[in-house]
């Protein structure tokens, strides 16, 4: 089946119905754990309608129905990248890099520090982490991994470059130690410096799913600004996948807007949204 592509052309695109939104809710709800409320009906509106235009579609339905066909497997995951991403920023929630820095690096003893941002985004949060480790540990081994299920946003992450507007929150010293500012084209972003880059490592990973192999024996995670979007059932069984692949002993961070007290055992809090794994 062969749709004709048009990057150009305005046409005339029907409304969403409420029918064609519950669709689009209930597949990126089974396939990436996403509760679309009805409140994000205009969004997911506004963020598919460039995906009718460039095939040249006039109903919403007649978009699913080519995302979901098995010869427009590209599609299906632009579909989920669209409805996936969401904003975030270096150094977002900045209590929680302080607790890290000053209650846990401070304090550990070991070697190969395994830190994993768990719903990476577009690479800000990962890269916040990598600072923090590269400026506590020296020379001490350490790793970071960062993992969203929006291969688009990995993209971004594995460039690593970044509007200057992103820097509100970072420390000073970090922006002269840990990036590069850009000159000519590059003028007004800048780009996380190679030797850091190279600690980062980004992956696809979706958390509705199996945890990868590689994905283990973590001292730290961050799964910050992705429960919100889900319901009980699936927060209570992603975060039983998630803790699984942290050590004991190792640390769990969830957003200040995000209560998993009743959700999962074997956590204690230590501190607002800090858990330790027991």
């Amino acid at each position: 089946m062969t749709y004709p592509c048009n990057e150009t052309l305005a046409i005339n695109i029907s409304p969403l119905t409420s029918a064609e939104f519950e669709k689009f809710r209930v597949l990126i709800y089974q396939h990436a754990g996403i509760d679309l409320t009805p409140a994000k009906h205009p969004m997911v509106a506004n963020r598919l309608a460039k995906r009718l235009t460039h095939y040249n579609l006039k109903t919403y339905t007649d978009y699913y129905q080519l995302a979901t066909h098995t010869d427009h497997t590209n599609e299906f995951q632009t579909l989920v990248n669209i409805l996936s991403t969401n904003e975030t920023y270096f150094f977002r929630e900045a209590q929680h890099f302080s607790y890290l820095k000053n209650e846990i690096l401070a304090r550990w003893k070991g070697n190969n520090f395994r830190v994993w941002s768990a719903a990476s985004s577009s690479g800000e949060e990962a890269y916040s982490l990598a600072m923090v480790l590269a400026d506590t540990l020296g020379s001490r081994q350490w790793k970071v991994y960062g993992t969203d299920v929006s291969t688009t946003v990995l993209k971004v992450a594995e460039q690593a470059i970044y509007p200057m507007n992103r820097l509100d929150n970072m420390p000073a010293s970090f922006l002269e130690k840990y990036a590069e500012k850009g000159v000519h084209s590059q003028r007004g972003h800048f780009r996380i410096n190679e030797e850091l880059r190279h600690k980062v490592s980004f992956g696809e990973a979706n958390l509705m799913q199996a945890i990868p192999p590689h994905l283990n024996k973590f001292d730290v995670i961050f799964l910050r600004n992705i429960l919100i979007y889900f319901d009980n059932e699936t927060k209570k069984s992603v975060l039983n996948r998630v803790v699984q692949t942290l050590n004991i002993g190792g640390h769990l961070f969830v957003s200040h807007t995000e209560n998993i007290a009743s959700l999962v055992v074997g956590l204690e809090k230590v501190s607002p949204s800090v858990f330790i794994k027991k």
